[in-house]
């Protein structure tokens, strides 16, 4: 079984990551640049969102084709960790969120075009993705819950996930509304990878690192 690993700003590369291995994955949607491996004794392909250095802005993530590769090259779960603001005011710089839910209203991919993989009318895989039990995989969450509690790192257990489109960052009034519906934390990328890994039947948890208060 091999495990995805997103990783976002700050984490371009995994520290003690064995043997790795850069690969290019031609998609239908361009190609991915992932990383082989493996970590904590996984099977790992990892993901960096924006590149060494952080030469791609949230505007320029390629949300199909990274995700696309992730299932191609024999994922079965991907894990992702986002950089996010803080929405609640009661969350401490440095939190870890284990998220349970998702706010991505635009449903837009970077380019403007709707997140989907399928698009063509007819296509015997569309449909609608039912979200009763939730935009994250429940049994990810309670291994990452688990395991920080092992490790005896403070986390945060559920919360909504806003995510916002860049690359400006949110004016007061955004984030209010934000607040209003619920989101605990924002970022600028990890809508797109939930809605994708969903149609694509991975399982996918999100982990957000509370770098700052959203405005």
């Amino acid at each position: 079984m091999s495990i995805g690993i997103i990783t976002g700003s700050g984490t371009h590369a995994l520290p003690g990551f064995e043997g790795g291995e850069s690969v290019s994955v031609q998609t239908p949607f361009g190609h991915a640049s992932v990383t082989r491996g493996s970590y904590g004794g996984a099977e790992v392909a990892h993901i960096s969102r924006h590149g060494a250095g952080h030469a791609r802005l949230s505007n320029h993530v390629t949300h199909r084709a990274n995700i696309w590769a992730l299932k191609e090259l024999g994922a079965t779960a991907v894990i992702a960790c986002t950089a996010c603001g803080a929405v609640d005011p009661s969350l401490e710089l440095g939190s870890v969120i284990v998220f349970d839910d998702l706010h991505f209203s635009s449903n837009r991919l970077p380019d403007g075009s709707l997140c989907t993989f399928f698009t063509e009318p007819g296509d015997r895989q569309r449909g609608h993705w039912i979200l009763h039990g939730g935009p994250f995989s429940e049994d990810i969450r309670r291994a990452l819950l688990a395991s920080a509690a092992a490790a005896g790192h403070p986390v945060v257990d559920g919360g909504a996930y806003g995510h916002v489109d860049g690359p400006r960052f949110n004016t007061p009034s955004e984030i209010a509304q934000l607040a209003a519906c619920g989101v605990v934390a924002v970022s600028q990328t990890a809508g797109p990878e939930t809605v994708l890994c969903g149609e694509l039947e991975l399982a996918y948890a999100l982990m957000g690192f509370v770098t700052d208060f959203a405005n």
